[in-house]
């Protein structure tokens, strides 16, 4: 028997957006409404803990010759023109009281000597605006709201259930099927309203900063359920993941001073953003790194073979490290024994943060296509493409979204579920078929194929070196195509992929299997989009079309999922309010 828990809001991921929105939806009704958080892990191990930087509001304007305005021009010449400017300006508008927000529910902000919030300087923005808390910012913010969150009696939180479809009925959010992982039993959280904050999905490739558990779930669910994903080809990759576990060293060991030097112990960012240096915006500091290395002027680590250059915090002096780096300097010396106080840390580009997501409007409601939105489902964090971020992000602005869109997806979804009635969540003889079908598919498909011979680990690892060799900072026709055509080669060979454990309980086999299927897909809508998108813009760069091109592509990918058939793609128009595209110099 199927165990059906009925909500009023169901919330898919238990990151910053997905808490955020959990904590408005009860602030605003006022514990009338029963929250669900579904998590796949413990909501504490979620991957917004690990943000360390910082995260970017407008505080301070008349000291620090800012302004709201000036901080959303950053944002939208950062994303190279593609980012959606009315959604710009929602986030640069409600961002500062976000901080002010946390700050009272006891974030630990870093402070300036005479008490006021301090801030650090962040790559592509004009003035220090990265609000921080040392270098552990998202732990910190995550623990403050998750603390608090605990003191609702009308929210609860599912610990390590992973979800395995997203449930839609006459164009409406109706729920999610998930695993137990406790007990490997089968469960449905029926919904009136959902919210899919479960982050991204740069684990497809092999080489990242992100969590094991950043495998594009949520976002894939979606695709399957027949929501549109929308600009996937632009997925970031961090100028200074450490090498050679591609462990994330924060942009703001630069942002404090850091420099990066290549073998001839130069400073090689003055030939390619000679005003900003080493404070670039992310996808030019990569694309410079690579041809650095590319053209012979780069370190190559003996153990690994891994090519990289160097990042040179020495200068900083230990003070200065240990208050503001505390955990770069931890890092450093726990995973390859450099103090960076006394040497510099080894670093190449890594896969970092996903621009694309679930299509969604300004104010993150799930969107069908142009126009169509979907009542009651919205998307929130880096699961969701409202677009801010367009082809590139600047660093210290994804925390800002995580909690902005959370806090108002979680309003809307509670306003929703306020005027619904209970009738809602009765289940019809069409979603009991849907949730019998979905059931098969996991256990029956999964757990008891006998004849299976591919090993889905196999098909993991060719995925993510695919990628990494295929789809990385640098693309070009031939590459793509090949990565498509390996892409559609695992998937054949994941038809006939075995789970060998075959208990219920904690069946982390079974957990990777759906990762995977999930990954597959993703995979699939990164290349196809980049494949189609010939031309160059922020983290999308083809050596082959390495120019922009506004007059035919300054327009969001659209792809949607075809049950047995290559994935469809359409576009729609990027929204422009103040900011006519220019040439992108720094």
């Amino acid at each position: 028997m199927v165990e059906i828990l009925k909500y009023d809001i169901v919330i898919l991921g238990s990151g910053l957006a997905g808490l955020r929105a959990a904590f408005q939806a009860a602030l605003t009704s006022k514990d009338r409404l029963r929250i669900a958080v579904v998590s796949k892990l413990h909501a504490m191990r979620s991957h917004s803990v690990s943000a360390e930087g910082g995260i970017s509001a407008v505080l301070y304007p008349k000291e620090m010759n800012d302004s709201i305005d000036l901080h959303a021009y950053d944002t939208v010449k950062g994303s190279d023109f593609l980012a959606d400017q009315d959604a710009v300006e929602l986030l640069v508008k409600l961002v500062p009281e976000e901080i002010r927000f946390f700050d009272h529910l006891g974030t630990p902000w870093s402070r300036r000597p005479d008490g006021r919030i301090a801030q650090r300087p962040f790559g592509g923005m004009s003035v220090p605006r990265a609000v921080f808390a040392a270098d552990k910012t998202g732990f910190f913010m995550m623990s403050t709201l998750y603390d608090n969150l605990l003191r609702f009696n009308n929210v609860d939180i599912y610990h390590e259930n992973m979800a395995t479809s997203i449930l839609m009925e006459n164009g409406m959010f109706r729920g999610v099927t998930a695993i137990d992982m406790a007990t490997g039993e089968f469960r449905v959280f029926l919904g009136k309203a959902g919210i899919i904050a479960t982050g991204g999905a740069g684990r497809v490739y092999s080489f990242v900063t992100v969590a094991n558990s950043s495998t594009g779930d949520g976002i894939a669910m979606a695709y399957r359920a027949g929501i549109p994903i929308k600009d996937m080809e632009f997925v970031q990759f961090h100028p200074t993941g450490m090498v050679p576990s591609g462990v994330l060293i924060t942009e703001a060991a630069r942002g404090e001073g850091g420099y990066l030097i290549n073998k001839e112990g130069e400073r090689f960012l003055k030939r390619y953003a000679p005003q900003k240096m080493e404070l670039a915006p992310r996808d030019i500091i990569s694309r410079a790194i690579m041809t650095e290395i590319k053209e012979g002027r780069g370190f190559v680590q003996e153990e690994s073979g891994l090519e990289h250059v160097l990042l040179d915090l020495r200068h900083l002096g230990e003070e200065k490290i240990n208050e503001r780096l505390p955990m770069i300097r931890e890092l450093s010396k726990k995973l390859i024994g450099v103090d960076p106080v006394s040497e510099p840390i080894p670093v190449r580009p890594t896969t970092h943060y996903t621009m694309g997501g679930v299509h969604t409007d300004t104010y993150g409601q799930v969107m069908l296509d142009e126009s169509t939105r979907i009542p009651n489902l919205w998307a929130a964090g880096e699961a969701a493409c409202v677009s801010i971020h367009g082809a590139n992000r600047l660093g210290s602005n994804s925390l800002g979204e995580t909690v902005v869109w959370g806090r108002l997806t979680g309003e809307a979804a509670a306003q929703y579920a306020m005027r619904t009635p209970d009738t809602v969540l009765q289940v019809s003889s069409t979603l009991d078929e849907a949730i019998k079908r979905e059931e098969s598919r996991v256990f029956d498909k999964l757990l008891h194929v006998e004849s299976a011979a591919e090993n889905p680990y196999d098909i993991r690892e060719e995925l993510q070196t695919t990628m990494d060799k295929k789809v990385g900072v640098f693309r070009d026709q031939r590459g793509l195509e090949e990565a498509w055509s390996t892409i559609k080669r695992l998937k054949e060979r994941f038809s006939r992929a075995r789970v060998e454990n075959r208990t219920r309980i904690y069946n982390n086999n079974l957990r990777d299997f759906i990762e995977l299927s999930f990954m597959l897909d993703i995979a699939e809508i990164i290349v196809v989009g980049a494949l189609n998108r010939t031309e160059s813009r922020g983290a999308h760069y083809r050596l082959d079309y390495p120019k922009r091109d506004d007059v035919n592509w300054l327009k969001h990918t659209l792809v949607y999922y075809r049950r047995g058939e290559p994935p469809s793609i359409s576009y729609i128009p990027v929204r422009i309010t103040r900011w006519a595209p220019e040439e992108r110099k720094y």
